[in-house]
C-alpha cells in the first residue's frame, strides 16, 4: 500500500493521488459533418489528502474547455448553489496538456463527494478518428472510432489519464439518423425517437478502456454472451470466421482463470484504418477488419484479447512502465488457452515464431538497449506507446513462464493465477504486487529463495537489458516446427537441391509454418546465388 501511495506516473499531469475519482457521466452530442464532438462531463470525487485547492485533470490541446462549474448545499436547506470554476490550461507535453480548476473551500470537504461538470468541445485529437465514407469497408457512410491507449483518451474527455485510477462510468450520446453507436460499456439502450444511446459501465476501468465507435453497424449474435459488429458488407464474412468458437474460449478460459466477469463478450470489426491490431476494451473488443484474410491470426488475436478480460482489465499495470503486467501475463494466458483449445503443438509453433521476431529485434536494437527492459523507466514528456514493444508481450511472457516453472506443475500455477485474479480485481498493481503474492502462495518456493536464484534473479528478470533469461520448452511443436526447419537448412545449403526440397507439400501448411519459414528463411540472407523456385504456384500459395 505505501508503494502505491508513492506510485508516480510521469505520463499524467493529474494530481491522481489528491481524489478518489467515484464515477463519472459523458452527455455527447456527434456531428459528422463538421468531425466534432460537443457535450460535458460530470466527475464525481471525494477528496483523500488535506489542504488540496485544486483538481488538475489531463487533457490536450485538440480539445476545448467552454465552462467548469460545481455544484455546492445551499445554506440552511436552501437549493443546492452553481458555482462557476476558474481554471487554465497548462502545456505538459507533445501529448497532452493539463487542466487545472480551482476548488473553493465551499467544495473541498474531506472524505465527501462533490461534483464538477466540464462543458466541451474536442475534434481531431489523437483518441479520435473521423473517417470519411470512402475509408469504410462498405464506403457508403461515415464512421468515428476512439482508440484511448495508452494515453489518448485526454483528448477525448479530460480525465486522471493513468492507469493507476479506476472508475465506473456512464455516457448518453447523441447521433444523426441512421448511426449506431457501442461503447466498452456493460450496459446500454436506445431510443429510436430522440436517437439517443445510453451505456453504462457497472464495474471500475481505467480512462484508457473508455472506447466509443459510431457508424453504419450491423450485429449478428454468435453465442449466448456475444455478438460481431461490423458493417454489413462483412458482417457475414465475420461471423463465419469466429462461429462458435468464442463460447468455446470463453469457456476454457473460465476454467483456467476463473469467471468473466465482464457480462458481454461482443467484437467490432473496424475498418483497414484502425491503427492497431486489436484493443482489448472490455466488453467490446475492437479489431482491424483485415485480419479476417487469416484464421489463425484471427483466432490467436481474438484470444489474446479475450485473456485481457483477466490480465489488464481486471487487474491492471499501475504504470505504463510495467506495461507486461498487462501484456505479458495475457500472452501467458492466450497460449494456455490455445493449448488447452487446439493443442501443445499449435501453442508451441505460434511462441516459436514470435520469439524469433524478440530476437531478431534484439539483433536490430542491441542487447544493452534499455527499451529490452520489462521495467522500462522513461523520462517525463515520452511518450508511452512508444514503449509497445515485443519485450513487453515476449519477454514478459517468458518471465511468467519461468515462474510456472517454478512452482513445477502448470495447474498449480493456474491456480495461482485464480487466486491472483480474486486478490487485485478491478485494481491495478505493480509488479511487486504479483511476485510478493507469488511467493506467498508458493511458501516453499519463498523458502529456497528463488527469487535470488543466481543468473534468475527477480530484479535481473524486471531489470535486465537484452533477451528473456531463460525461455519454455518448445519442443512438443516439433511435429510442426520440424519439417519447417528442414526446409530452411535445405534451402540455406551452399548446393540446395531443388528434386528434394521440392518433395515438401506447403500446400499442407499452416499459416504460421509458412510465415516461420519465410522469417527464418530470410535470416539466412543472402541466400545461396543462382537457387530457382522449386515449387510450383508458390507464389500464389502464399497470396492465397
Amino acid at each position: 500500500l505505501l508503494a502505491h501511495c508513492r506510485l508516480v506516473d510521469v505520463a499524467s499531469a493529474s494530481n491522481f493521488h489528491s481524489f478518489k475519482l467515484r464515477h463519472f457521466h459523458l452527455d455527447l452530442h456527434l456531428n459528422f459533418a463538421v468531425k466534432r464532438i460537443t457535450g460535458w462531463q460530470v466527475l464525481e470525487l471525494t477528496p483523500v489528502q488535506p489542504g488540496v485547492q485544486s483538481l488538475i485533470l489531463d487533457t490536450h490541446p485538440s480539445l476545448l474547455v467552454h465552462s467548469v462549474d460545481c455544484k455546492v448545499p445551499g445554506a440552511s436547506g436552501a437549493p443546492d448553489v452553481v458555482l462557476s470554476l476558474t481554471y487554465r490550461i497548462e502545456p505538459f507535453t507533445d501529448y497532452g496538456s493539463s487542466l487545472n480548476i480551482s476548488l473553493p473551500a465551499a467544495v473541498i470537504r474531506p472524505h465527501r463527494a462533490f461534483r464538477v461538470t466540464i462543458r466541451y468541445t474536442t475534434t481531431d485529437g489523437p483518441a479520435i478518428w473521423w473517417l470519411d465514407a470512402e475509408l469504410t469497408c462498405g464506403q457508403t457512410r461515415p464512421l468515428v472510432f476512439t482508440q484511448g491507449h495508452s494515453v489518448c483518451n485526454r483528448s477525448f474527455f479530460p480525465c486522471f489519464d493513468t492507469p493507476a485510477v479506476k472508475s465506473t462510468y456512464s455516457a448518453t450520446v447523441r447521433v444523426p439518423e441512421g448511426v449506431t453507436v457501442l461503447m466498452s460499456a456493460s450496459r446500454s439502450a436506445y431510443s429510436k425517437q430522440d436517437r439517443v444511446f445510453q451505456f453504462s459501465m457497472e464495474y471500475p476501468v481505467p480512462a484508457y478502456l473508455v472506447a466509443l465507435v459510431a457508424g453504419d453497424l450491423q450485429h449478428a449474435d454468435i453465442g449466448p454472451r456475444s455478438r460481431v459488429w461490423a458493417e454489413p458488407c462483412i458482417l457475414t464474412c465475420a461471423v463465419s470466421k469466429l462461429g462458435g468458437n468464442v463460447e468455446r474460449w470463453l469457456n476454457v478460459a473460465e476454467g483456467l482463470f476463473g469467471p468473466y466477469v465482464w457480462g458481454r463478450y461482443d467484437i467490432v470489426f473496424l475498418p483497414p484504418s484502425f491503427p492497431i491490431v486489436a484493443m482489448e476494451n472490455p466488453c467490446l473488443t475492437f479489431i482491424i477488419s483485415s485480419i479476417l484474410e487469416s484464421q489463425e491470426f484471427l483466432l490467436i488475436d481474438v484470444i489474446h484479447e479475450i485473456a485481457h478480460g483477466w490480465f489488464g482489465n481486471a487487474v491492471t499495470n499501475a504504470t505504463w512502465e510495467e506495461m507486461w503486467l498487462s501484456e505479458g501475463l495475457a500472452t501467458y494466458a492466450q497460449r494456455r488457452i490455445t493449448t488447452e483449445a487446439y493443442g501443445d503443438a499449435f501453442t508451441c509453433l505460434e511462441t516459436m515464431f514470435r520469439l524469433d521476431a524478440l530476437h531478431r529485434q534484439m539483433r536490430l536494437l542491441g542487447d544493452n538497449n534499455p527499451v529490452s527492459k520489462l521495467q522500462a523507466k522513461f523520462e517525463p514528456g515520452v511518450n508511452p506507446s512508444s514503449l509497445m514493444n515485443l519485450f513487453t508481450y515476449e519477454k514478459g511472457f517468458c518471465f511468467v513462464s519461468y515462474l510456472s516453472q517454478l512452482c513445477g506443475d502448470i495447474e498449480r500455477f493456474d491456480s495461482f493465477l485464480r487466486a491472483y485474479i480474486e486478490k487485485f480485481r478491478f485494481s491495478s498493481v505493480i509488479a511487486q504486487d504479483l511476485l510478493d503474492f507469488f511467493l506467498g502462495f508458493f511458501p516453499e518456493l519463498k523458502e529456497s529463495c528463488v527469487a535470488q536464484r543466481e543468473g534468475l534473479e527477480f530484479e535481473r528478470w524486471l531489470n535486465g537489458c537484452g533477451p528473456p533469461l531463460c525461455e519454455p520448452d518448445l519442443s512438443a511443436g516439433k511435429a510442426l516446427t520440424g519439417p519447417v526447419q528442414h526446409l530452411c537448412d535445405l534451402w540455406g545449403m551452399d548446393a540446395p537441391e531443388p528434386q528434394v526440397i521440392s518433395t515438401f507439400d506447403l500446400s499442407s501448411w499452416s499459416t504460421f509454418q509458412t510465415v516461420l519459414f519465410l522469417d527464418r528463411l530470410l535470416d539466412r540472407s543472402p541466400l545461396p546465388q543462382g537457387i530457382k523456385n522449386p515449387f510450383r504456384n508458390f507464389s500464389t500459395f502464399l497470396s492465397s
